[in-house]
């Protein structure tokens, strides 16, 4: 039951781990010892290319035969889009210490989009 379900695990994992992270802060002392230039922007682009590859895999599992790829592909890279700016909202008015950026919100799309490049690049390791 769960190898025939394991897109779907892992679609859904992949979206409450990004929540989690997106909303909460989890800032420490190591933190200050640690420095990358734009780290996160590097871990918004990852978040949302992981988002749009395992939705794809996810669309494939459930709707394989009511979705072709190309509209896979499209509606998660607009479900992601629309997915990075409710996290950038929320964090704008919830009051965890998290602020929204227009950086963030360009990093989720470079994902997204290339997350969807790559699949449609390889759509025929998918498309089996």
């Amino acid at each position: 039951m769960l190898k025939k379900r394991k897109f779907t695990i892992l679609f859904i994992g992949w979206l409450v781990l990004i929540t989690s992270l997106s909303l909460f802060s989890f800032s420490s002392e190591s933190e200050d010892r640690i420095w990358f230039p734009n780290l996160d922007k590097i871990v918004h682009v990852t978040f949302h290319f992981f988002l749009v590859v395992f939705g794809v895999l996810f669309l494939k599992e459930n709707f394989h035969k009511h979705l072709s790829m190309g509209k896979r592909v499209g509606f998660l890279i607009g479900f992601s889009i629309i997915y990075g700016l409710l996290i950038e909202l929320l964090q704008s008015i919830m009051p965890f210490g998290r602020t929204a950026e227009i950086w963030d919100v360009l990093a989720n799309l470079t994902g997204a989009v290339l997350g969807g490049l790559l699949i449609q690049r390889y759509r025929s390791l998918i498309d089996t």
